[in-house]
């Protein structure tokens, strides 16, 4: 429940406050199910606003906002007139565009970043953030970092919880038991504009690995060998849950 130096957690409490789903949400349509329920199956249950025709009104509790995937979104906001639905739920990052240089004698995102298209979308990032009120990490903070990394190490990724971000590696959260996963563009702005997202009920997918990891195998290597044997479209469709022995031994890292 703390964050290094023991500060409290400043995301922690709304998770059981009235402020925040599934709590503030009148919840539509059949929720439970008999019988046991995979995580995946218990989370969503708890974050349905609403379900019709194959689709789902899904409660996001956590957005994570980087510069790339993000300008488009915010301009759509303008466009429409509206702002972030829940600025309280949404942290922003740079991450991608960042040079690996030294930062010692940094002053300003202008002067440091040197390649253009790199520059613009971190400056476009830093004004929007301004203009909607977000929880910013830029190049001057020591909390900026790789976006997948900064929400574990803030608490902001948290059991239970619903994680997006404009980014394809987000499923990585799931480690935390979090529903994880990357979102489009437009998606984004439906996220920030309502908290929440529009999606088709997922299948479930175990994959069990049993025994000891060798000395010098990684869970890279096990996840490469999964893939080569269900290809690399095999789990489309479907939320994978990863146990056995082999997984238990894994560190978080």
């Amino acid at each position: 429940n703390t964050l290094k130096g023991g500060t409290l957690n400043p995301w922690l409490p709304e998770l059981g406050s009235g402020q925040m789903a599934p709590s503030a949400i009148q919840y539509e349509g059949k929720t439970s199910q008999a019988g046991p329920r995979t995580l995946y199956d218990k989370i969503w249950a708890d974050h349905l606003v609403h379900e019709a025709d194959g689709s789902s009104l899904i409660y996001i509790d956590r957005h994570l906002v980087h510069e790339v995937t993000s300008p488009q979104a915010f301009e759509g906001l303008r466009s429409g007139g509206r702002q972030v639905r829940r600025t309280d739920c949404t942290l922003a990052t740079v991450d991608h565009n960042i040079p690996t240089s030294t930062r010692k004698n940094f002053k300003d995102t202008k002067s440091f970043i040197e390649e253009a298209d790199s520059r613009t979308q971190v400056m476009t990032l830093e004004d929007n953030v301004k203009a909607f009120g977000l929880t910013f990490f830029g190049m001057d903070s020591d909390k900026q970092g790789i976006v997948h990394v900064i929400g574990p190490e803030q608490g902001f990724t948290l059991p239970g919880t619903t994680v997006v971000c404009g980014d394809s590696h987000t499923s990585t959260h799931g480690a935390f038991g979090s529903l994880a996963f990357g979102i489009g563009t437009s998606e984004v702005e439906h996220v920030l504009a309502t908290q929440t997202l529009i999606l088709s009920r997922a299948k479930n997918m175990r994959v069990k690995v049993s025994g000891k990891l060798l000395d010098g195998v990684t869970s890279k290597d096990v996840i490469l060998h999964i893939i080569g044997i269900i290809g690399t479209a095999g789990g489309t469709g479907s939320v994978i849950e990863f146990c056995g022995d082999a997984i238990e031994s894994l560190s978080m890292e």
